[in-house]
């Protein structure tokens, strides 16, 4: 199969041009090891070489021994290699070293032990629908931040096409095959990640039938601020789990990179409204949400309460990829008046970008403007200055920019 191009790619590039070690983390099958091998001149598979695994504990140094930047494969799976890739790494502090990959955090967090100036890491998701050549990218994220106008633009897709790419997922191994294979692909994951205790990772005895229904409540309540007695209630099935339980399932599906939280926005703020900090729960892609309840295409049109929500998670998975490159994080804002946007990116310099999103509609994209317009007149000029740009992510239609300056854009025109 051939290589696609990721946005990770350049960002690889640059931090091993700038540091001994480059950390790729990401949940399986998003392309860690292929995107690695592109810029790798040897490499290590932790996770299906057993004589590399052993040679950690015999002679680490042999193992980093190699072509360099050299690929160290699944590290967490011979976690003691880290300690031996940083000390390496202090040789000279010469650049592009080694590049890990990782599909799992582990528990006791062994990478804890100082990587500054030595270390840098990289996120990667499931492929963006600019990744996957399914959105033309003429809205680009990078041109909104800096306050360029989106230009007019047309998508090709309408809402069911849409719903076909939010039921395939981004994963690169799949974006060829039938929807039916496709979808067989994000139920076997689903299934997999409630049945696999990885070691070092889970913090308890993992209960597959127990965290198959956590999963089951996690799609139902994709992009939303379920809070914990939600989940419990909703994982209850004959014997009730208690929150500590649920709390720690969700912190080991987070060190897989399954689920991935939405923060809320910390902002200072002109009125007395108080903000609310619960996060927006996501799964690292929305084809998984789907797969969690297993529904099809149809169901999912059939639902536009749970289509919206699903598909405002495959914007935030899009702008999470777009935002790694400007050093972006996407957060969601919620206060106490009630007033909601979806997404706002905020930058190392503290500037800002906030969206809304909308299947479509004009008296949605109305609503939607109308509460991009309330947060930019909430936030305090002072704590984070105006707005680079606003705008209202929707399914299909064309892509402008209306007369009070807020864009509207669909899915697929945008792009890093």
């Amino acid at each position: 199969m051939q290589y696609r191009s990721r946005i990770a790619d350049q960002m690889l590039r640059e931090r091993l041009a700038a540091v001994p070690m480059v950390v790729v983390e990401g949940p399986r099958a998003v392309g860690k090891t292929e995107t690695a091998r592109q810029h790798a001149r040897s490499e290590v598979l932790f996770d299906i070489d057993a004589n590399a695994l052993a040679a950690t504990e015999i002679d680490p140094a042999g193992v980093l021994e190699g072509p360099e930047p050299r690929l160290l494969d699944e590290w967490q799976v011979a976690p003691a290699i880290w300690n031996h890739a940083r000390r390496a790494s202090d040789d000279g502090r010469r650049p592009g070293r080694f590049i890990l990959t990782g599909s799992a955090v582990p528990a006791d967090d062994i990478t804890r032990h100082s990587g500054i100036g030595r270390v840098s890491r990289i996120r990667m998701r499931p492929m963006s629908l600019f990744e996957s050549g399914e959105s033309s990218g003429a809205t680009s994220l990078a041109a909104l931040a800096d306050k360029q106008p989106v230009t007019t633009a047309s998508a090709q897709e309408e809402l069911a096409d849409v719903i076909e790419m939010m039921c395939r997922g981004g994963w690169p191994g799949i974006l060829d095959a039938s929807a039916a294979d496709a979808q067989r692909f994000s139920r076997d994951y689903v299934e997999e990640a409630s049945r696999t205790s990885v070691p070092g990772v889970a913090e308890r005895q993992h209960d597959p039938i127990r965290v198959r229904r956590l999963l089951t409540s996690l799609g139902r309540n994709v992009a939303t601020d379920a809070n914990m007695a939600t989940l419990c209630a909703d994982t209850r099935g004959d014997t009730p789990l208690s929150p500590d339980t649920v709390s720690a399932y969700l912190r080991t599906l987070g060190r897989l990179h399954v689920v991935e939280d939405q923060p809320a926005w910390s902002v200072r703020l002109r009125s007395r409204a108080r903000l609310r900090k619960a996060p927006k729960r996501h799964f690292a892609c929305p084809s998984l949400a789907i797969a969690a309840l297993e529904i099809d295409e149809r169901r999912v049109r059939s639902d536009l309460e749970f289509c919206g929500l699903a598909f405002e998670s495959l914007v935030v998975r899009d702008l999470r990829a777009y935002a790694d490159p400007l050093g972006g994080t996407v957060f969601h804002y919620r206060d106490s008046n009630g007033l909601e946007v979806d997404a706002v990116i905020e930058l190392r310099n503290g500037d800002w970008m906030a969206f809304e999103v909308k299947l479509g509609g004009q008296a949605a994209i109305e609503h939607a403007a109308t509460s991009l317009r309330k947060l930019a007149d909430t936030i305090a000029s002072d704590a984070a200055g105006p707005p680079r740009a606003l705008g209202v992510i929707v399914a299909s239609g064309y892509s402008y920019q209306r007369k009070d300056g807020i864009a509207v854009i669909p899915i697929t025109t945008l792009g890093p």
